[in-house]
């Protein structure tokens, strides 16, 4: 399943959503941007950048980290990246803050010392999505964010109870049809493998006229085809090495080398020496 490019849709639509997962509230909330932004001169890039609209003040960036894989490596990076950020846009802002969201706390790396500086610090906040309450108890938008950890046995059911939530309660500024949208698009990716027709049926909607499918269905169409050129190059690739090595393993042989070291020379693997001698006692 792609989080990855879910959370970045979803904080892409509806930026404010990190709002509601943190302690504080800047003004004109709703106004922020979300960009994923490369700190240059490096080979680092921040996943989730959340920017203040121009005017207002004080000028508050909010850095977002997604972790679903254990990675100890994770406070070292995203720190690092953050820094580098900071120092590279003194101009930009007057105070910032860093968010890190897990599915649970076992994803979380297990050094939290090295880093207590920041962790143990009011700008960096650590969110656990399993432990943020239940379905019918958080806002629609949390809700939404624990849909990509719901068990493939649950989510969709978890999936069509939050669909008729969104149809029955007023989702503020962000718009129904968009929440929608995005349920769509986690069920698509995380039941690639069913049919239009059983992912209809499992949310009760109608995906053909959603955008989301669509495009998801694309995606997974060109993955495909770029599947299918793959294996086509390398289908292409194995022929070729084929024909060669009829032709050279014959030459080599004149020479008194023995199949283990044709194959050593060559890089080849064993059997395939053999078969290429096999084919060229048979002629």
């Amino acid at each position: 399943m792609k989080r990855d490019s879910i959370y970045y849709q979803i904080f892409k639509r509806f930026p404010a959503l990190i709002f509601e997962l943190v302690d504080h509230r800047p003004q004109a909330a709703q106004n922020y941007r979300f960009e994923s932004v490369e700190v240059k001169e490096t080979s680092f890039r921040i996943d989730g950048v959340f920017l203040p609209p121009e005017g207002t003040t004080p000028r508050v960036i909010y850095f977002a980290e997604v972790q679903f894989q254990k990675d100890e490596g994770l406070y070292h990076r995203f720190f690092t990246e953050s820094m580098m950020y900071l120092n590279r846009n003194q101009s930009e802002y007057d105070d910032w803050y860093c968010v890190v969201i897990f599915p649970s706390r076992s994803n979380e790396p297990s050094d939290t010392r090295t880093h207590r500086i920041f962790l143990n610090s009011d700008q960096v906040q650590r969110i656990y999505l399993d432990e943020l309450g239940t379905s019918n108890t958080v806002p629609i938008g949390i809700n939404l964010m624990q849909l990509t950890i719901a068990p493939d046995e649950t989510m969709a059911e978890q999936a069509k109870q939050l669909i008729e939530r969104v149809q029955l309660e007023s989702t503020g500024t962000i718009p129904k049809n968009e929440i929608i949208n995005i349920i769509t698009t986690i069920a698509v990716y995380k039941f690639s493998s069913l049919s239009r027709e059983e992912v209809e049926a499992m949310l009760g909607l109608t995906l053909e006229e959603t955008r989301v499918y669509r495009e998801a269905k694309a995606e997974g169409r060109e993955e495909g085809r770029e599947q299918g050129r793959q294996e086509g190059r390398e289908e292409g690739r194995e022929e070729r090495e084929a024909e060669m090595l009829k032709v050279i393993v014959p030459l080599l042989f004149k020479t008194g080398m023995s199949i283990e070291q044709i194959a050593q020379q060559l890089n080849v693997d064993l059997e395939a020496i053999r078969l290429a001698a096999q084919q060229n006692q048979e002629k």
